[in-house]
């Protein structure tokens, strides 16, 4: 057996290549996890490391590192519908420097943009008629999307659609006793400036109504400082039709956007 001495000399002599190494295996883990809680929104122990084939162990030892570095926080979870008995769940989500790593957005530019829309061509209604004219340029690969799938799949083709404008988008049932689904956006390449203009959330929820055929309801939104965007789409919806969108659509969707900030409940 070594004596004290001698295993501080190999420490000591261990090349810098394999500490680098080390520290390099590290860094890309976090990276994983982090990654992992922007795709899926907050998470716990348990589920990251089910997602990630890691040891829980190792992911706590990592969300301190990411904890520290102010990338993730600790909160707790989120329950809608009926509560059940017990303390829930402790989660990990993004901060807002968290998501500024991922988000390439150029936040300030978009926001001094649009407050000047507002300061000189028309107030709060021109930024909403600019939303809406943005989201119908998008809205086409969206209805595309749902055209194509079954009625009960079409909640899913608008989620994997969003995904690949950037949402990091999911589709699930809803708690009971909800009859629907929610769509679920873990990301939003926007928040930042939805923050301080939120008929770009309200917009959104319009759209989704429109391209699902129904009334949706927003239940939360990243830009108010919810974990993930979660919309309630009732099980009719299924059966509904996906109607046309065009820019110059100005249907009435108060009702939706209504509930576009946080959980009325």
């Amino acid at each position: 057996m070594k004596n004290v001495g001698e295993a501080r000399g190999t420490l000591k002599g261990a090349p810098q290549e394999e500490l680098a190494a080390g520290v390099r295996s590290d860094r890309s883990t976090r990276n994983r996890v982090a990654r992992s809680i922007l795709d899926h929104g907050p998470s716990t122990v348990a589920a990251l490391a089910e997602r990630l084939g890691l040891t829980q162990a190792a992911v706590r030892r990592h969300l301190d590192a990411l904890v520290s570095d102010d990338v993730v926080e600790a909160r707790e979870q989120r329950v809608y519908g009926a509560r059940t008995r017990g303390r829930p769940a402790k989660v990990f989500a993004l901060t807002d420097c968290g998501r500024d790593a991922f988000d390439q957005s150029y936040d300030k530019l978009a926001a001094d943009a649009l407050r000047w829309i507002a300061e000189h061509e028309g107030g709060q209604e021109a930024v909403a008629a600019f939303a809406r004219a943005r989201l119908a340029a998008q809205a086409g690969a969206y209805r595309e999307a749902i055209e194509a799938a079954a009625p009960e799949e079409r909640t899913e083709a608008l989620a994997k659609a969003l995904s690949v404008d950037g949402y990091a988008a999911t589709a699930r049932s809803a708690p009971h006793p909800q009859k629907g689904e929610q769509l679920c956006q873990h990301h939003c390449p926007v928040a930042h400036v939805a923050e301080q203009f939120p008929q770009l959330c309200e917009v959104e929820t319009e759209v989704f109504s429109q391209l699902l055929g129904t009334h949706v309801q927003r239940l939360a939104t990243i830009a108010h400082g919810d974990g993930v965007c979660t919309t309630f789409i009732p099980k009719s919806a299924h059966g509904a039709q996906a109607p046309q969108f065009s820019q110059n659509d100005q249907q009435d969707h108060t009702a939706s956007a209504s509930t576009a900030g946080r959980n009325p409940a």
